[in-house]
């Protein structure tokens, strides 16, 4: 065979061999995990379905998925882990949205694809591994709860842990609730 068709057979499996791994991890990046909620059994009960849920609100929550260091030069990955906790003492939260957006603002995953409660002091957390790191260094977090009547307002945080050699990193966003501000006129 001559040389150029060896090596544009060569070139040919290298490309295909590529495009196949890329379509994979792409695949595996972007399925949800089978149940997401399945460690937090313990802290869920039964959505409630008589009541009309009529106390809502949405949480925006910053989680860095990476960090630019050492002016700009090295970037740092990050663990990170959000986490819902339901401060009612007496009252069911339930959670209708979970999704994870990137740097520039472009949906990354749901969590949720029907409306789950949280038992009163009960928490879900959803967890993204430091090798994830589709959502940059300005990724987020929108969160939507709802409820029958009025309730504590839920604490919503995420929590960044990474490293570099061994110096480890580690630190907390709270979530701030999402309000419409009025024109001051």
């Amino acid at each position: 065979m001559p040389k150029s068709k060896v090596v544009a057979a060569t070139a040919a499996c290298i490309a295909l061999l590529a495009m196949a791994s890329n379509s994979e991890i792409a695949n595996a990046q972007s399925k949800p995990p089978i149940d997401p909620f399945a460690a937090f059994a313990g802290s869920l009960t039964a959505v409630p379905a008589l009541q009309p849920l009529v106390n809502k609100g949405t949480f925006y929550v910053p989680a860095f998925s990476s960090l630019r260091v050492a002016a700009g030069k090295t970037r740092v990955d990050f663990a990170v882990t959000l986490s819902i906790h339901n401060a009612s003492e007496s009252d069911p939260l339930v959670l209708h949205r979970i999704d994870y957006f990137d740097t520039s603002g472009t949906l990354v995953q749901h969590y949720i694809t029907q409306p789950i409660a949280l038992k009163p002091f009960g928490t879900v957390e959803v967890f993204i591994p430091a090798e994830d790191i589709r959502g940059g260094t300005g990724a987020n977090f929108i969160v939507g709860w709802a409820a029958a009547g009025p309730i504590a307002e839920p604490v919503v945080e995420t929590v960044m842990l990474g490293n570099i050699g061994t110096a480890g990193f580690s630190f907390t966003s709270a979530g701030r609730a999402i309000r419409v501000v009025k024109d001051a006129k």
